[in-house]
């Protein structure tokens, strides 16, 4: 394994991206047909998501292009299905494909958003605290104790609704977006905060630390340029588990009514719509968003398992 040099020409550990390339992150990921399995399923999920303007016989989202006349159509391969409503309709004559194709692209780019806020938050609260310490690290792991005890859908339904309730009928589809965000990114960021911070009180009293600080740089620069790269692997792992778990939270809000609406609905408002009609035979409108979702969170969930398996020194 490579060596790199340190401030005052030491020899030092190389960082957890070096030791990914150089070690056997990618022989595992090769060695686990599961993973590769999974990221399979990623990729194919994110890609016709991405693509979806160019795969989806319609835009579900263009009220032109529907027709309450087509609505609750069964597949195509039933006997009443139509061409060209592979997977059947909805109540508003929406494609079900489509809707998936559209639905997905929301749903990943709330989850995205999501822990993107909350592992921002959380690392910065986690290097502060660790390095710092102090009264600073007390108020911040309080804060992080008291959000523990509550369920994250309670937190981000808590938000969801206080500022729903302050904008009232004001609110538009951006905002609804942009509130589905904060308040899971919110709902998440004690785990990156306390990872960070148990990884920063033992980096801060290292040698290169100490040399860091006779040279005369700043904390701030001493944290993000040189304890950042040291303690961030873990995060990547929490990350990836956290998307699956952003994505269920966004799904759950939808389905409870605090999500997207139905005019630009996501996975979770899929399966509500859907839901209204499970008992009354239409049961596509429901069965195939929610395979969708499970397809996602559990590729997702069984990447996240891998990564933080290979990235867990004491099982290598």
């Amino acid at each position: 394994m490579s060596v790199e040099t340190g401030l005052l020409g030491e020899a030092t550990a190389p960082g957890w991206f070096a030791r990914g390339l150089d070690s056997d992150l990618l022989a595992s990921f090769k060695g686990s047909k599961l993973a590769m399995v999974a990221a399979a399923v990623t990729l194919l999920l994110f890609l016709v998501a991405l693509l979806a303007p160019l795969l989806s016989p319609q835009d579900p989202f263009d009220p032109a292009q529907l027709e309450l006349m087509n609505s609750r159509l069964p597949p195509i391969w039933s006997a009443e299905g139509q061409k060209p409503f592979l997977l059947g309709t909805d109540d508003q004559g929406r494609d079900i494909l489509s809707a998936i194709l559209y639905g997905l692209r929301v749903s990943i780019m709330v989850g995205f958003l999501g822990v993107l806020f909350s592992a921002a938050l959380g690392i910065l609260l986690g290097l502060v605290a660790g390095y710092v310490g102090g009264a600073i690290d007390a108020v911040i792991m309080r804060i992080a104790d008291v959000q523990l005890t509550f369920p994250a859908i309670l937190i981000a339904l808590l938000i969801d609704g206080v500022v729903k309730s302050v904008l009232g009928g004001r609110i538009t589809t951006s905002a609804i977006l942009t509130v589905l965000v904060f308040s899971i990114g919110l709902s998440f960021w004690v785990q990156y905060a306390r990872t960070v911070r148990g990884s920063v009180m033992v980096e801060k009293n290292k040698d290169y630390v100490q040399a860091a600080r006779l040279i005369g740089l700043s904390s701030p620069v001493i944290m993000v340029r040189h304890v950042l790269p040291n303690v961030i692997g873990p995060v990547f792992a929490i990350a990836t588990i956290n998307f699956a778990l952003a994505i269920i939270t966004e799904a759950t809000l939808s389905f409870l009514g605090s999500g997207m609406p139905d005019t630009q609905p996501s996975l979770g408002t899929l399966i509500r719509i859907g839901n209204r009609y499970l008992f009354s035979g239409e049961w596509w409108i429901v069965a195939f968003p929610g395979a969708t979702l499970v397809a996602l969170v559990l590729a997702v969930n069984l990447l996240g398992d891998w990564l933080r398996d290979a990235l867990n020194p004491r099982l290598q």
